[in-house]
């Protein structure tokens, strides 16, 4: 085993250029959720001429693959994401998005090209390798519909598989650095849409009564409140508006106004009490603006939950891959994945990988100005790798 792990760090190098192409190339026309045709064939393209054999996939897009060891051992998920998201792109760089109002402004595309790296790393050493590695490419992370949907579809049935392993840049944190821990990493994640109905009337003599676009930019300014003193190891729950819509001219008070926001929480308790207090404010706004103020739970993803013993072996294989100092145990983050999914179902390890640029204009994930140091893409799939091949070895 020792040699076989000494040799992924030449065989990534030799990766490295490609996965490098792949992630500017993919960054270039990012596409959404469940739309991510083109992107698919990109990976199925490079898995066939790996010579690695495709499974079904029950999304319309996506892809599932498997190499196959010659030795004995343990089943492996992979699993990486595809999907971009509606933002515009604003940072000045080489590499922009070429498609209007779309970006890969969370790193999919990274997290696509080093598992493809990844792919090729193993089918490199196939006949050294013990287990079975199943690579999972899934669409719609962004909108959480992706990984359920697979799953649904049966995508783990019959796969007997004993381990699921992914990981995730980050911009927060700079290239050279992995991150995880044991337990909750990521929150639970709840979409909702508040609609506010009132009577409305001419803007010449708007008041309270009635006005529900003062309703929902009043509930958007405390739903931080909805999760006022709820925490798991030192991280504070979150609650907060991305969507306000209401009204069609500027002389009329609207009648019907929406906020659609989501609320993240780390256990079922904090989301029962969340989701009351969320309920109560729009009881009490209603009352105070004469308007009606309904909530509908909306997409809904899994706090993200790690084993403890995959977790070690991540660790091991961040020490070998960054050093001692660089493989890093930290408190649970508020952003969510539904690789929680698949980790709910084939416990294992979700990692972060330091992607921040050393000069500080990374900017945030989810921004028009996220961006990335590309020498992510190597630690990521040298620790990926590594983990993999220890976590598919036959158990003594």
């Amino acid at each position: 085993m020792p040699d076989l792990l000494d040799s992924f760090d030449a065989l990534v190098t030799s990766a490295t250029d490609e996965m490098v192409d792949t992630r500017r190339d993919l960054h270039e026309q990012p596409e959404l959720g469940f739309d991510e045709h083109r992107t698919t064939r990109i990976v199925t393209d490079r898995l066939d001429s790996l010579g690695l054999s495709a499974r079904p996939c029950p999304t319309p897009t996506g892809a599932v693959y498997e190499l196959v060891g010659a030795k004995p051992g343990r089943t492996v998920l992979l699993r990486a994401d595809l999907d971009a998201l509606p933002v515009q792109e604003a940072a000045s760089s080489p590499v922009t998005s070429k498609v209007d109002g779309l970006m890969h402004a969370c790193g999919h595309d990274a997290h696509t090209a080093a598992m493809l790296g990844v792919a090729r790393v193993l089918a490199a050493r196939q006949a050294e390798l013990a287990g079975r590695y199943v690579f999972i490419f899934q669409p719609a992370e962004e909108s959480l519909g992706g990984g359920k949907a697979m799953v649904a579809g049966g995508v783990l049935d019959g796969l007997g598989a004993s381990s699921t392993i992914g990981c995730h840049v980050t911009s927060m944190a700079p290239v050279g650095t992995v991150a995880t821990r044991e337990g909750v990493l990521m929150a639970e994640v709840r979409s909702f849409t508040v609609t506010a109905r009132g009577a409305g009337g001419h803007g010449a003599t708007a008041g309270a009564s009635g006005n529900v676009l003062l309703a929902v930019a009043q509930l958007a300014t405390e739903l931080g409140a909805v999760v006022d003193g709820l925490a798991h190891d030192g991280t504070a729950c979150a609650c907060s508006a991305g969507i306000l819509a209401a009204g069609t001219a500027p002389n009329v008070v609207p009648s019907t106004a929406s906020l659609r926001g989501t609320l993240r929480t780390f256990t079922e308790s904090q989301t029962t009490s969340a989701i009351a207090e969320l309920h109560r404010r729009c009881e009490a706004l209603g009352a105070a603006y004469d308007a009606e103020l309904a909530v509908s739970l909306d997409d809904h993803a899994p706090a993200v939950v790690n084993d403890g013993a995959a977790v070690d072996v991540v660790l091991a294989a961040a020490r070998r891959v960054v050093g001692e100092h660089a493989a890093l145990t930290i408190p649970p983050v508020t952003p969510s994945d539904d690789v929680s999914e698949f980790l709910n179902r084939v416990p294992g390890c979700y990692f972060f990988v330091g992607a921040g640029r050393l000069d500080g204009t990374s900017g945030p994930h989810h921004s028009p100005t996220f961006a990335l140091d590309e020498g992510c893409l190597g630690i990521a799939a040298r620790v990926l790798a590594t983990a993999a091949v220890e976590l598919a070895a036959p158990r003594p």
